[in-house]
């Protein structure tokens, strides 16, 4: 059974261990009151900015302290964007991808409170008062300059990774995979889009070209990146597929049958764990997701906990996977699972 070890969480997404062992959580926020307009993904609501977002630490006992505070959040606040994943580079510092949903026009309409959304951070935690934050790299304008998939210019950074001394990462807007080094954005491959294969309640007839969506990115045992995808609207259940990639070689299906992934890690044995988000699909009315294993060239994943509300992140350590669960409201939780 999970195990709740921390909770009141800001939409959580995805944590990381320090190189000391402290948990560490990116939130996306709760958003603001400032520059709102009708809401893109859900018109009859509003879609506001704010400096809500934040990266907590989960202390021993559940503890949340956050550790850096009044980074930008934007959108509904069912579906805020911010935050969104971390990697550490050393003891006291992190780079940080910051979501977005758009292009650099769409950003900057939101004014000085979204200054930070669509751009990969660096932050460097400091013993008294507030972190220091920097920009390593702008993404949503090289999404709009470079455009990798041909299609709208959207840009949503997301899934981070280390690469050397550079850092690669997923963009779900632009349906991309692209590296950052010495500041310089490149890309490494670009997903397809995915046609749903039935009718869908939502809408879309069988045929109809759901986005891919990248989620995440980690490297595997044989030194390939691998990538998790969400598939876009009407997220069709079993659409989704684990990806490997190998720079300078066409992305290939690594597994396939799951459904709205948003999470990766491998343990150290080389098994792959994922979570999905929504188990019948973010269509389907049911909040419900699960953390899955997947096998090498499967076509349907292995259940190791179903009925997690929303969950969205996985970090493994030692016999243990935590995951984030309600991560699209100010109830957020880390959840422990033996493995």
């Amino acid at each position: 059974m999970p195990k709740v070890i921390a909770s009141g969480l800001h939409s959580p997404r995805q944590l990381a261990f320090s190189p000391s062992g402290a948990l560490y959580v990116a939130e996306a926020g709760t958003t603001g009151t400032t520059a709102c307009r009708p809401n893109p993904v859900d018109p009859t609501t509003q879609a506001c900015v704010g400096l809500t977002g934040s990266v907590a630490r989960i202390g021993e006992k559940g503890s949340v302290k956050r550790v850096v505070t009044g980074l930008s959040s934007a959108g509904g606040t069912a579906d805020a964007l911010g935050p969104s994943d971390l990697v550490f580079t050393g003891e006291h510092t992190f780079a940080l991808t910051m979501g977005l949903g758009g292009s650099p026009d769409y950003r900057a309409s939101y004014g000085p409170e979204g200054a930070n959304l669509g751009k990969l951070l660096k932050v460097e935690l400091k013993r008294h008062g507030n972190a220091r934050v920097t920009t390593i790299a702008d993404l949503a304008r090289f999404e709009a300059k470079k455009n990798p998939d041909g299609t709208d210019i959207d840009s949503d950074p997301t899934g981070l990774a280390r690469s050397g001394k550079g850092f690669v990462y997923t963009d779900s807007g632009g349906n991309s995979i692209n590296a950052v080094r010495n500041r310089h954005v490149s890309n490494i491959a670009a997903l397809p889009p995915v046609a749903t294969t039935v009718n869908s309640p939502a809408g879309p007839p069988a045929g109809f070209l759901a986005d891919a969506v990248p989620t995440d990115i980690v490297k595997g045992p044989d030194g390939a990146w691998y990538v998790s995808q969400l598939v876009g609207f009407p997220f069709e259940k079993g659409s989704a597929a684990i990806w490997r990639i190998k720079p300078g070689h066409a992305p290939q299906m690594w597994a396939t049958g799951l459904t709205n992934v948003t999470s990766l890690a491998f343990d150290k044995k080389g098994h792959l764990y994922a979570v999905e988000i929504a188990a019948d699909g973010l269509a389907s009315g049911s909040p419900l997701g699960a953390l899955v294993r997947v096998r090498p060239h499967s076509t349907s994943p292995t259940v190791v906990t179903g009925g997690l509300f929303l969950p969205y992140g996985v970090v493994l350590r030692g016999d243990y996977a935590y995951v984030t669960t309600h991560t699209t409201d100010s109830g957020g939780q880390v959840v422990r699972i033996h493995l």
